[in-house]
């Protein structure tokens, strides 16, 4: 879970790394309407900061977004439009009561289901948030068969007279990815100080994705070299699957 320092600084890393928020959102934007070429509403679930949501709301007549840690729900809702409303909620098990024409989870977010039952979970949660012939899509975090282990990153960031320094090490462990990011943050005001994050995030195959996407009413394409190389799910609301799950 994010707390309010680590959601300051993780934006501002990740930009200055290069990622084009705006880019992938325009993408997915495009993807969704070669299936739904009316698609005007989207939910961005484990929507963070809201850095891809924010260009949604540009893309689509009406977003909503949802988020399980608080830190990172107040930014985003700082961010976007009033009438954009931004949901505390976890990605497992929600009920928003409402329907959109696109769902999407970004930034390889879905990785923190721990198994393939809340992967399965989780998708028919989607699946259930979709009006009919309505698209989910997916940016996974890397397969169980083309994970690195032990790969290392770094970067350095500066910007408002803050310079922040980011080291990180991913290691496998059973079926799971071990990454330690540790942040160096200095500024004028508190001098330097070290931030530790610890995630685990499940290493699922290919495989196991399309099988929940199958599992919840949904067909499947996927997209390779998208998002820094781990692709992208997109699935279509199969006739007759949306009264499965419905909330």
């Amino acid at each position: 879970m994010y707390g309010t320092e680590q959601a300051d600084i993780f934006e501002l890393m990740h930009k200055s790394r290069g990622k084009d928020y705006r880019a992938e959102a325009e993408e997915v934007a495009r993807r969704a309407r070669l299936r739904k070429p009316d698609a005007d509403s989207l939910l961005d679930v484990a929507c963070g900061t809201g850095a891809h949501l924010r260009h949604f709301a540009e893309l689509f007549g009406h977003v909503e977004g949802l988020e399980l840690s608080e830190p990172m729900l107040a930014m985003a809702r700082k961010r976007l439009p009033a009438r954009s409303a931004v949901h505390s909620g976890d990605m497992r098990a929600f009920r928003l009561g409402r329907t959109f024409d696109v769902v999407t989870c970004m930034f390889g977010s879905i990785g923190y289901a721990a198994t393939t039952a809340e992967l399965d979970a989780i998708l028919r949660c989607f699946a259930a948030h979709l009006v009919p012939g309505g698209v989910v899509a997916v940016d996974p975090w890397w397969f169980a068969e083309t994970f690195q282990d032990g790969y290392v990153a770094g970067h350095v960031a500066r910007t408002d007279g803050r310079t922040v320094a980011r080291v990180s090490h991913s290691t496998r462990e059973g079926d799971t990815c071990a990454m330690r990011v540790h942040y160096l943050v200095a500024d004028a005001r508190t001098g330097v100080r070290h931030v530790l994050e610890e995630h685990t995030i499940s290493l699922f195959t290919r495989e196991q994705y399309e099988t929940a996407f199958a599992a919840a009413g949904l067909s499947v394409e996927y997209v390779a070299g998208l998002n820094a190389g781990r692709g992208l799910f997109v699935g279509t609301l199969l006739d007759g699957a949306q009264d499965q799950h419905r909330p």
